[in-house]
């Protein structure tokens, strides 16, 4: 059974692709500007503003939950990832709570808003909960991952943690993340070594699944002819000739580790 697990930031090692010692870290605080200049035991806490993006039914249904939390401020909605990269650039939500399509993990859409340095925090909205999607969450800048089907009070207690400078991961145990974390940044140096992108790493784990490339073109959205080139440019970095010496050269330098 998945629980929810609270993963405090401070004290633990910081989460970034480069460092092999790491998993989770902070990740700044935004800044507070009173409103009015009053006495602090009678000053109002600032709303937190929420941009959601999700497929409009999704939308709807989080705007109705989220309004009745007078805490919270829905600032803005996005359907796709340009959307939300405009949203969240334009009007500086504290969070974005971010669908994610059915079998996928946005990871081009985290890139995008980390590359933005904005101080948002970014709670991934999924119909499951997978380890190596997590893990790949958490290293693009996410700060949470919490279930659809989670119960109303999670939700608001994902947010409230994110704003407390924590993360909140809907896994087993908040330990394996920290675990997995460290395997995963030892075997990201190993493809480091040959020289191999995250997508490249994405499609050797495909080739080792003994997916097509009409499968591993449908999978990732492009055509076998750029199948054919991503695959022409990794046989050349790792010296393979063809799709079975890429497997075994995969499984024996143990690159499948990555994704």
């Amino acid at each position: 059974m998945i629980r929810s697990a609270v993963v405090p930031r401070e004290d633990d090692v910081e989460l970034t692709p480069t460092s092999p010692t790491t998993a989770l870290g902070s990740f700044g605080n935004a800044p507070m500007v009173p409103l009015v200049s009053v006495p602090a035991e009678t000053a109002e806490p600032r709303a937190v503003g929420i941009v959601i993006a999700d497929q409009p039914i999704f939308r709807h249904g989080l705007r109705r939950l989220l309004e009745t939390n007078p805490r919270l401020r829905i600032v803005g909605e996005a359907g796709d990832s340009a959307q939300t990269v405009t949203a969240v650039l334009r009007l500086r939500p504290d969070v974005l709570l971010l669908g994610a399509p059915p079998g996928r993990c946005p990871l081009d859409t985290l890139e995008k808003i980390a590359a933005l340095h904005t101080p948002v925090r970014t709670i991934l909205l999924t119909t499951s909960v997978d380890t190596a999607d997590v893990l790949h969450a958490l290293q693009l800048g996410a700060c949470g991952v919490i279930l659809k089907d989670a119960a109303e009070a999670s939700l608001f207690q994902s947010i409230d943690c994110v704003m407390a400078g924590q993360y909140w991961v809907g896994i087993e145990r908040a330990a394996d993340v920290v675990a997995s974390v460290r395997q995963l940044e030892i075997a990201r140096r190993r493809a480091r070594a040959f020289g191999l992108t995250r997508r490249e790493l994405e499609l050797v784990h495909a080739i080792v699944d003994g997916e097509t490339n009409k499968a591993i073109g449908q999978r990732f959205c492009i055509s076998e002819n750029t199948v054919k080139r991503h695959l022409t440019h990794i046989f050349n970095k790792v010296g393979a000739s063809n799709r079975l010496e890429l497997a075994m050269f995969a499984a024996h330098h143990q690159l499948v580790d990555l994704v």
